[in-house]
Formats: C-alpha cells, structure tokens, sequence
C-alpha cells in the first residue's frame, strides 16, 4: 500500500500538470464562447448560436474545471497516511459530483429564464439592410403573409415554425428568419421552472379552404412531470387567388 502511495508522490508534478491542462480545457472554453459571441455580428446567427450551444458548452467547462481541481487536490499534502489518502480521494470525488449535480440543475431550470430574455432580445432587435445601412421594419402577423409561400404559411398555421419578416420599406429588401415555434421551454404551472415543453401534437380537425381546425399540444413538464392539453385553432387555408407582388430581393434565415 505504501509503495502505491510513493509512486504516486513521485508522480505529483506530471498529475499536476495534467490537472491544469483539464482546467485550462475548461477555461478554454468559456474563452472560446465569449470570443464567438463577440464575433458574431448578425442577430439571428448569434440568436440560434446562444440557442443551441451556449448550455452545453458552460456545462463542458464546469466538467473539465471540476475535474482537473479534484486531481489538483489529491496531489497534495505528500507523506500522508494510506487510509487518509483514499478518503480524501472519495471525498473530493463526491465533492466534485454534488457541485456538479447543482450547476447541471441551475443550467437546466434557472438559467433558461435568463437566457429566454437574451434571445427575446436579439430577436426583435432592429434589423439593418447590409447593402445600405437602412433600418428595417418587422412586419406583423396579417403584413407577413404576402413574402410568405404556402408552405410557410401551413407551418406557421400549425405553430410549428414561426417566421419574422423584416422589410426596408426604401428598397424593398425583406429578410425572413425563421424560429422553432416550441422550441423554448415555458414556466410551468405546478413547479414554476423553465422546464415545460410540448411533447405531441395532435391535429384534431384538419382546416379547410372556408373552415378553421382544431390542433391539440401536449405539454409535459421534465422536472416535476406535470402534464396539460392545450386545444388551438388553425385558421382556414383560404388565400386570395391576386396577391399583390412585391419588389425587391430577401434572404431567409434559417431556425
């Protein structure tokens, strides 16, 4: 027992070292993230940057940081006894995996609500035409439609998708960037966390032409397990047969 504990005295300054370089992973990261974000000029790209990875990556930095501290820490107070050298082993371990545990439960149910602000933010901030600098106008749910085709409308309808249209009302370039319609969680009713997502969707009357229709969510909460059915209505396909045409060209931003 006293021989493995030698070795691995004698190994400390190659531990440590690689104990800094798991931490430096960690805040390599967090550097890597804020240098992205400060690239990143158009909106919508740092919208679904922030949306997509911003979460995992903090979570990484946590893993990497809390590992290579807890290998610092065993490579210290050399000389001590066998039986203490495998306690502190077993305590930083279960150190490491409590302070984990509560910063994985902060990222998953109180940062959403911080997150969902910054996101709501870039959304509707103004947009600019990048050909001349023009301020331009969000157009609202009954203006929209026309830059629309039939198919985005359809999803719009069934608020799986949902699409910004943004307009330079000088030149007529529009730009359409385009949102997951659930793809953020909601506050949930029982718990109050940020943890309520639609699971299914179930299309209960189909609209017609002249007849609206009938959608169902299913909502379930991934923290408490509270679970609701909403019923919304889809408007009726009907479109006029003569659109106005519009001038100009857009682009389309993916979600």
């Amino acid at each position: 027992m006293e021989g493995i504990i030698y070795n691995l005295q004698t190994w400390n300054p190659t531990i440590q070292l690689i104990a800094f370089a798991v931490c430096a992973a960690g805040f390599g990261i967090l550097l890597y993230h804020a240098g992205k974000l400060a690239s990143i000029r158009d909106k919508k790209e740092k919208y679904d940057y922030i949306n997509l990875r911003e979460i995992d990556l903090f979570w990484y930095a946590t893993v990497s940081i809390l590992t290579g501290a807890a290998i610092y820490v065993n490579t210290l107070g050399a000389g001590a006894e066998p039986v203490w050298f495998f306690v502190r082993i077993f305590v930083t371990i279960m150190l490491a995996i409590i302070i984990g545990i509560v910063v994985q439960n902060l990222l998953r149910f109180y940062y959403p609500f911080y997150i969902e602000k910054r996101l709501k933010k870039l959304r509707f901030s103004p947009r600019v035409n990048p050909a001349n600098g023009n301020m331009m106008k969000l157009l609202g749910e009954d203006e929209e439609d026309v830059h629309l085709d039939e198919g985005m409308q359809a999803e719009e309808n069934l608020h799986s998708i949902n699409y910004d249209v943004w307009i330079d009302e000088e030149t007529g370039y529009t730009k359409i960037e385009k949102y997951n319609g659930h793809l953020h969680a909601l506050q949930c009713p029982e718990c109050n966390y940020q943890t309520y997502k639609v699971k299914k969707e179930e299309l209960i009357f189909a609209p017609t032409n002249t007849t609206e229709g009938e959608l169902a969510k299913f909502y379930n909460c991934a923290y408490c397990g509270h679970k609701s059915k909403k019923i919304f209505t889809v408007a009726p396909l009907e479109r006029t047969t003569e659109q106005p045409l519009t001038t100009g060209t857009h682009t389309v931003a993916g979600a």
